[in-house]
């Protein structure tokens, strides 16, 4: 893809690094972030036995019985850095801004990020200093999100926030000051919800809810593209995360779009078919095959009976003990085949992400457990273990998710080396005022001029897009 340019990529970064103090002019109203990935750790089994067992634990807390439907979010903090692999951008916060890395999560709604006066689980993090900023302003409020081994509480607050080239002048956070063991890790600070407000602990607007909702965006939409490279090691380009447009270079054929069959509150499709080695695995219908499409989470989860089912199509496949319950071990020489579908189309799942790891020479996991969930969540939880095989978009009017096969382009970049993507800080194309806060507001946050932001997003999407419209 690089050969398409006329000069050298060590060209291109320093001209258009050198272009940043260039004033911009007028930009479009749809624009990239890189993201970045996390690799997995090296593991013995037993630590895969507690990973295990911790993600369907937090899982099961998020979307589990006894939980009010406004939910908090972060559970997939530990499912992401701990995982295969884990993606999150960055935004910037206050005046003047700073960059942070957070997860980006369609399965929550709220955001938050460490408090400078963090005084557990926040070691070697990047923190937030409300003082610093002159445009901060504390509701007061308290706010605690409970997970299923720990938790992660401070107080709301409103300030400036900036995101790929947009900005919302007051939108409300949470500084949290108290953050249980594992939750965070360097570099990652927080975590931003892509949700919709109906499910916001803190019953503010969600960051991507006002733009879309105050006409930011040139298309009501934003849609995430994944780089997928089992043998990464350490930090590396991880896809991007588009808002207000659709990146015609990353997929081929059209979106298949699939209308939610319910209110906005998480992001929900029925799961209409799941094939297994050729053979059908038969599903429920109606709200009992509602799946949540969450990037926040890695694997995906479901109800027990069809799982059960989903390992029996697999010869010598059986079920898990002990911190792997609830999961299921297959022989690694099996070529597993496993498609989804949501409406009309059938996607395909990897060999390679289907499992999970390889626990012994011979025996590998799969990334399919058994999860229970409420009454008012979704059966299936679909995390990156699928939309690592698809270009997915998320459609705010009409409310629906579309997903397409990804492009030569794309798949591509798959294991390709590149630079980390560098933190962007700064306003740019638009920016907008907070609706519908949780708690009032003291004052009103302003926006701030500076090109950087638009400058990095460039260089990241020059060089791995080419042919983007921005």
């Amino acid at each position: 893809m690089l050969s398409l340019f006329p000069v050298s990529l060590t060209l291109v970064v320093s001209f258009v690094l050198s272009a940043l103090a260039v004033p911009s002019s007028s930009l479009p109203n749809g624009q990239s972030i890189p993201l970045q990935r996390k690799t997995r750790p090296s593991r013995t089994m037993d630590e895969w036995g507690e990973w295990a067992k911790a993600h369907r634990d937090m899982l099961a807390k998020k979307y589990g019985p006894g939980q009010p439907q406004k939910r908090g979010a972060g559970t997939n903090l530990i499912t992401n850095q701990n995982s295969d692999s884990s993606f999150f951008g960055s935004l910037a916060i206050g005046t003047p801004p700073v960059s942070y890395n957070v997860i980006l999560d369609t399965g929550s709604s709220d955001l938050w990020v460490a408090a400078s006066n963090c005084t557990v689980g926040c070691s070697g993090v990047p923190t937030f200093n409300p003082t610093a900023s002159s445009t901060f302003v504390s509701n007061g409020a308290a706010f605690k999100i409970s997970y299923g081994s720990g938790e992660a509480a401070g107080t709301l607050g409103e300030d400036t926030v900036q995101m790929a080239g947009f900005s919302v002048s007051n939108q409300t956070f949470a500084a949290c000051d108290v953050v249980s063991s594992g939750l965070l890790s360097s570099p990652v600070s927080g975590l931003l919800g892509l949700a919709f407000r109906s499910i916001a602990s803190s019953g503010a607007t969600p960051l991507w809810e006002a733009l879309v909702s105050n006409g930011a965006w040139d298309s009501p939409l934003m849609a995430f593209q994944y780089l997928d490279d089992p043998t990464a090691q350490s930090l590396e380009p991880g896809g991007s995360f588009n808002l207000g447009f659709v990146n015609t270079t990353l997929f081929t054929g059209d979106i298949e779009y699939v209308e939610m069959p319910t209110r906005a509150s998480y992001w929900i499709l029925p799961m209409t078919s799941l094939t297994v080695q050729g053979t059908s695995v038969a599903l429920p219908s109606g709200s009992e095959a509602y799946s949540a499409i969450d990037t926040g989470t890695t694997l995906v989860g479901g109800p027990s009976e069809y799982m059960n089912a989903l390992y029996s199509l697999i010869p010598g496949a059986s079920p898990g003990s002990g911190n792997f319950e609830g999961y299921y071990t297959y022989p690694c020489d099996t070529a597993i085949n496993v498609t989804v579908a949501f409406g009309g189309k059938n996607w395909p799942i990897s060999a390679a992400d289907f499992r999970l790891t390889r626990l012994t020479r011979d025996t590998c996991l799969g990334a399919f457990f058994d999860l229970t969930t409420g009454r008012s969540a979704p059966s299936w939880i679909v995390g990156d273990t699928f939309l690592k095989n698809v270009y997915s978009v998320f459609r705010y009017d009409p409310p629906s998710i579309g997903f397409a096969e990804l492009s030569s382009t794309a798949l591509a970049l798959n294991g390709a080396d590149g630079p980390v993507p560098t933190p962007t800080i700064g306003s740019a194309a638009a920016t907008v005022t907070a609706t519908g806060r949780g708690r009032p507001s003291q004052s009103a946050a302003t926006g701030l001029e500076n090109n950087l932001l638009i400058a990095l997003t460039f260089v990241w999407t020059i060089i791995l897009f080419s042919g983007i419209q921005l």
